[in-house]
Formats: structure tokens, sequence, C-alpha cells
């Protein structure tokens, strides 16, 4: 009975909770299976942290420069290792996923190559990098080509029509591992190992470079594993485990890493500058919280499905796939279902709780988009947060949560607003 009043003061009716305990009960062996994932992960980064032999000197930030950082450079030994790839880039300098990504771009392409997406469009924020939408500063402009290839209606890779993409000119084929805003189905580690085998039979020298945001500790393996010659990701997603305040990696192919430095920097430089500014210790513990984390926020993706699924509408993942990422996608139809699924994960947030979010015309994207998120670091989307275009189908997307716990109220109070609006039936 005590913990039914904590969930009353937080607005959770008696209703609302029973219902979310069916839900979870039915979900206990699941859930069993998440955290053996989660503890094989957890070994594979104390391993790695092992074998690179750090220490609390490691902790100590540099400032200027940043020449001889021991910190810095070791944190790149261990996700190179955690992360099976010849050599990294960790660093705060990196401000996002797609400040990432483009780094990686810009450091492997020249004019005249070409870029190619067998997976469709990529996410909204890279399309103006590469120069899809018009843009100034983008890859296009700077005589880089692009073609796309749409995955089949099933969601399966059209092969017929990727062999057909790639030429003399494919440099890259950038393949984004998470759904982003969208409905198709994530990839797998083992979907995109069979692809980039595919590629690599046609044209053995072309980079493969995986946008493997969201999908990190979420499997055993990852896509350097099965022939990935760069991933690429944000610390405040799933590796940065909540704690890292900023930053981004890119991990593999050790001259793929160097070229990318040389952009990150500037030519000659590479990795040999770039201060870690006191942030070294919350990079190598978030590392180490990461697996719990991503399998809490998991647990939060797989109860969602689950909820919104038994009460009709469409949701991607269905509540009983394999997961591959941990974002949730659940189509509402409506822009209200969107705003009031949004307005619960806020209201369920330990910061910001008591703001209303409003969609608006934020940058990098083609309409208003709705974002909710109650974080301790800005943006930061392994804590729980959901967001979505205002704009057909009205899918929201829903991630993170530091904590099973949270991201279960979470769910619950997005429930509760869509009930109290009249957009679900109880």
């Amino acid at each position: 009975m005590e913990l039914e009043e904590q969930y009353k003061r937080l607005g959770i009716s008696g209703k609302v909770l029973e219902f979310g305990r069916e839900i979870e009960r039915s979900l206990r062996e699941r859930f069993d299976s998440i955290d053996e994932t989660a503890e094989y992960n957890q070994l594979k980064v104390i391993r790695a942290m092992q074998e690179s032999r750090v220490s609390d000197i490691h902790f100590a930030g540099t400032t200027g420069y940043g020449y001889n950082d021991m910190g810095r450079d070791t944190l790149e030994e261990v996700y190179a290792r955690a992360f099976h790839g010849e050599d990294a880039l960790v660093r705060p300098q990196l401000i996002s996923g797609t400040h990432a990504l483009t780094v990686a771009l810009w450091g492997c392409l020249r004019p005249g190559d070409e870029i190619l997406s067998p997976v469709g469009k990529p996410y909204d924020t890279l399309e103006e990098v590469i120069g899809i939408r018009d843009a100034a500063g983008s890859l296009k402009e700077f005589g880089v080509s692009y073609r796309q290839v749409d995955l089949l209606p099933d969601g399966s890779f059209d092969y017929e029509n990727i062999r057909k993409a790639i030429n003399e000119k494919t440099k890259l084929v950038e393949i984004q591992r998470s759904k982003g805003y969208a409905t198709r189905p994530t990839l797998s580690v083992s979907r995109i190992g069979e692809l980039i085998r595919f590629i690599k039979e046609i044209k053995p020298d072309v980079i493969c470079m995986v946008d493997n945001c969201y999908g990190e500790f979420v499997e055993r393996i990852e896509p350097t594993d099965v022939g990935a010659d760069m991933i690429v990701g944000s610390l405040i997603k799933n590796p940065g485990g909540g704690l890292a305040p900023i930053g981004g990696y890119i991990v593999g192919r050790k001259d793929c890493i160097e070229l990318a430095s040389y952009r990150l920097t500037a030519p000659g430089l590479g990795k040999e500058v770039g201060a870690s500014l006191g942030v070294s210790q919350s990079l190598y513990q978030g590392l180490f919280l990461s697996p719990t984390v991503v399998a809490g926020a998991l647990k939060g993706a797989i109860f969602a499905a689950n909820v919104y699924e038994r009460l009709g509408f469409p949701v991607s993942p269905s509540g009983s796939e394999s997961r591959h990422d941990i974002i949730q996608a659940v189509t509402f139809g409506t822009p209200e279902g969107v705003i009031k699924f949004c307005e619960g994960i806020q209201a369920a947030a330990p910061v910001d709780s008591y703001v209303t979010p409003e969609p608006w015309a934020m940058p990098g994207y083609d309409s208003d988009v709705i974002m909710a998120a109650g974080a301790f670091i800005q943006g930061s989307s392994i804590e729980l947060s959901a967001d979505g275009p205002i704009k057909p189908p009205y899918a929201v997307y829903f991630q993170g949560g530091l904590t099973w716990y949270h991201a279960k109220l979470g769910i619950l109070m997005s429930l509760q607003k869509l009930s109290d609006a009249g957009v679900v039936t109880l």
C-alpha cells in the first residue's frame, strides 16, 4: 500500500497503476534476458578498462592544447577495446551524434566522392550535413554527391538496387542502425553484418560507417564485430551512462580515425591535441555504468510497447519483437496524442517537471517538433525523454530512463495524461 500511495502522490490513478502492473507481470522472463545481456556487457567494459590499466591518474583534466593527456588517450584505448576497433576518437569537443557523424564523413570524403545510404533517408539532422536539404557548408557544396536506396515495404534490404547504386564514385556507405523519425525496423547487428558483407563483395574498399546511436550495449555485439569500418555515436546517449556531460565517439579502422581526427582539430594535429577539461571521470564512469543504464531504458521501451499495443495503437517495434535499440515508436494518428504523451513524460521528470512542452520550429527539422526531457544533462536522450515531429502519421518516439523505475513512471504518467484527455480508454 505504501508504494501505491507514492504513485498516487505523483498523480497516477489506481486504474492506470493496475493496468501497468498487469503488463509488467507478463514481461518478467523478458526482463531477465535483458539483465543477462547487461551482465555480459558490463564484464566486457570492465575487461576493457582493466586491459587498458585505468587508474585514478587518468581522471585528471587538462587545459589549453591538451598535449600528453593520459586520461584522454587511455579512454580512447578503452573504447577501442570495448567496441573491438583498431582506434577511437572520444572527445568532449564532439558536441553531439550529428557532429560526430559530420566529422567522420568530412574526414573520409573528398570532392567527387559519393555517399550511399542503403537503408533509406538518414536522420533529419544529417540531411543538411549531406545536402539532401540545402544548407551552407554541406558536403554537397564541396562536390560530394549522395544517393540512397530505400528499404523494401517489408523492411528488408533492396539488394538488387543497392548493387546497381554502387559505382566507381561510391566512397562511403552510411548505415543508420536506429529508425530515427520513421517507423521502419531498427537494424540488428547481424542484419547490418549481412548488408556489409554484401556491399564489400561488390566493392571491397568502400568504407562502411554505422550510425550506432541508441544501439550501444543493447546486444552483446556491435557493428564493428561484423565488419563495420567505423561506428559513431553520442556520449549523451547510451555509452555516456547518463554521466557524460557532453561528447561523441568514433571507433573503427585506424586510418579512418586518423582522418576524422584531422577534421576535428586540424591537419597535422589530429589526436595529439584536445583538452579533456575535467570531464574525464564522468566519461569513464558513464561508460562503466552504461550497460546497466541501457538495460533500464530497454525495459522501459518494451514496457511502453506492450502498454500501447494493448490499447490498440501501432507500435514499432511490437511488444514481442527482439530489440536492437532503446527507441520505442508509438503512432497515435493525431497531434493531441503525441502532445499528451510528451506532457506525461515531462511531468514524470526529476528536473523541470512543472514545464509543459510545446511544439516548436526546432533547427535541423522540416516541421514543428515537440520534445519532452527533464534531464540532468541538456538533450540527454539516455535520460527519460520523448519527442516527435508534428506531422503525419503523428508518431512519438520514447527513449531513455536512467533506471527502470523512472522509465516505468514515465510511461504510466503518459498513460495518465492520455486517459485524462480522453485519448485512451482503460
